[in-house]
């Protein structure tokens, strides 16, 4: 665990906080995959009693950033090839069907909340912000399952969502490539969207999934 972690927490709202500063620590890899989180040692650094970083650490393992091992510990989720393998299988199937059906909706479709986070990804790629490019990229895809109109994909979507998250704590810290170029292919996927055409929104949406388009497998 890093001794470097900053000013002093307040006593207001300490399970966030300490849920925030780890959270931190693993997208930006100070805490590498595979890493234990013990408890009494963050609450040690972090000069906080042990409850507030439980309730972190069981914050984590939900968003699927760790895993909990009963009688072993908590851990920072490591994800196998095969395990990246099927899950991209999945994702490809659920957003090609969620971009299809959004295409060939009406033209009221609330295309302002993808707007909103691809600005988000923007003016995170320009701040080097890496687990809010990450946050807007997620909120992103899973806003497209939302609008689709079937109650079945965003459920589908919450599913695979930890997996995917656990996926970028690997995948993102090795991305060699522009986060700003990263950003306007989410704007190309919404304007596939915004065409009315479902077999290209389709295409384009599989192929972002695949890491077809040029983009990190896993996007």
């Amino acid at each position: 665990m890093p001794d470097a972690i900053g000013e002093p927490l307040t006593r207001v709202l300490l399970s966030d906080q300490v849920y925030a500063r780890v959270r931190g620590l693993i997208i930006e890899g100070s805490l590498a995959p595979g890493a234990r989180l013990v408890e009494s040692e963050i609450a040690r650094q972090f000069n906080v009693s042990q409850a507030p970083v439980r309730e972190a650490v069981r914050r984590l393992v939900h968003e699927g950033l760790a895993d909990h091992i009963p009688r072993r510990g908590s851990f920072v989720a490591v994800v196998s090839q095969e395990d990246a393998h099927h899950a991209r299988a999945v994702r490809v199937a659920i957003e090609e069907l969620a971009a299809r059906t959004v295409a060939a909706q009406s033209s009221d479709t609330p295309f302002e909340a993808l707007e909103v986070q691809v600005e988000a990804m923007r003016q995170a790629a320009l701040q080097g912000d890496v687990g809010g490019f990450r946050d807007a990229d997620i909120t992103f895809h899973r806003t497209v399952c939302e609008i689709s109109g079937n109650p079945f994909l965003p459920k589908l979507w919450g599913v695979m969502e930890p997996n995917l998250r656990a996926l970028r704590v690997v995948s993102d810290p090795l991305f060699t490539g522009s986060w700003t170029a990263m950003a306007e292919d989410h704007a190309e996927l919404l304007d596939a969207l915004k065409s009315a055409d479902p077999d290209r929104a389709g295409g384009k949406f599989a192929a972002h999934a695949r890491g077809d388009d040029g983009t990190t497998p896993g996007h």
